[in-house]
């Protein structure tokens, strides 16, 4: 069954997301799993897309904004899903998409402001009333 792990992030700032989505894509990547990071929207998409060039001065993440790029370790999209076998999802849209039941282990970021902790407690309850086994950490700046 999917394992869903919620991070709080104490931070309200998009940005501060964006970057813990790079951290958690690259440890995933470093055990070896493949990685779809869903997106919100295609603007989003762009700016993560830049972002997992230059997150670290020392490394550089493999990814592809072709969810079906066969060599692709981490895939990002805001609409399409992966028909490859990804091991981690990690959602940074307010709402769960549709294919998250196809995945062994669901990252999903919450941001620091009211508005995103009141959708990030809809999707706990949604997956808590399904029986999915349910972890969260806090995350400081």
């Amino acid at each position: 069954m999917t394992r869903v792990t919620f991070y709080l992030l104490a931070s309200a700032e998009d940005s501060a997301r964006l970057r813990f989505a790079c951290r958690l894509a690259r440890k995933a990547h470093g055990l070896g799993q493949r990685v779809h990071i869903h997106t919100p929207d295609a603007q989003t998409t762009q700016e993560l897309d830049r972002l997992l060039w230059t997150f670290e001065d020392t490394a550089f993440l493999p990814h592809s904004t072709d969810v079906d790029h066969p060599d692709s370790p981490v895939t990002l999209h805001e609409a399409a899903s992966p028909r490859e076998r990804c091991d981690v999802l990690i959602n940074l849209a307010g709402a769960i998409p549709g294919y998250f039941g196809r995945f062994q282990r669901i990252a999903d970021l919450v941001g620091g402001d009211e508005a995103a902790r009141s959708r990030g407690r809809e999707r706990y309850r949604f997956f808590r009333e399904r029986g999915y086994p349910l972890e969260h950490h806090e995350i400081g700046d």
